[in-house]
């Protein structure tokens, strides 16, 4: 690992979506919007319904959407762990809209409401923020 580069891993419940080095990981926490970069200071923080961007060690960026989860990071080795993740690149982004539309217009209890349109959301910025 190169001296100014973290090693990050995102992973879904069911399989790794990625992992590698990089010189930045940002994402949206409970309590806000967290960066990372090299000797970040130790940190354990719930994840939001939101969008991860994670900046290559080479300039790439792979962003990605998760249905919360958690954050951690301890000795330039960040963790993002959620139930369900996504890279941009493999959300279709119309049947993103369609759940989005969908959730708006259902009859489901308000907390679902709100977190299936939260969900949507973060799918839809995220394959907005890679283009």
């Amino acid at each position: 690992m190169a001296a100014d580069t973290l090693q990050v891993e995102l992973v879904a419940a069911d399989r790794t979506v990625w992992s590698g080095t990089a010189t930045m990981v940002i994402a949206r926490t409970v309590e806000g919007d967290v960066g990372v970069l090299r000797g970040h200071a130790p940190l354990l923080s719930l994840l939001t319904d939101a969008v991860v961007e994670i900046t290559g060690d080479e300039g790439d960026v792979v962003v990605a959407a998760v249905d919360g989860g958690f954050l951690s990071v301890a000795g330039d080795r960040v963790s993002i762990l959620s139930e369900h993740a996504v890279l941009a690149e493999d959300i279709n982004v119309d049947q993103a809209r369609a759940d989005l539309d969908e959730a708006r217009g259902g009859d489901a209890a308000p907390d679902e409401t709100e977190r299936r349109i939260r969900r949507a959301e973060a799918r839809i910025r995220a394959v907005e923020k890679a283009r």
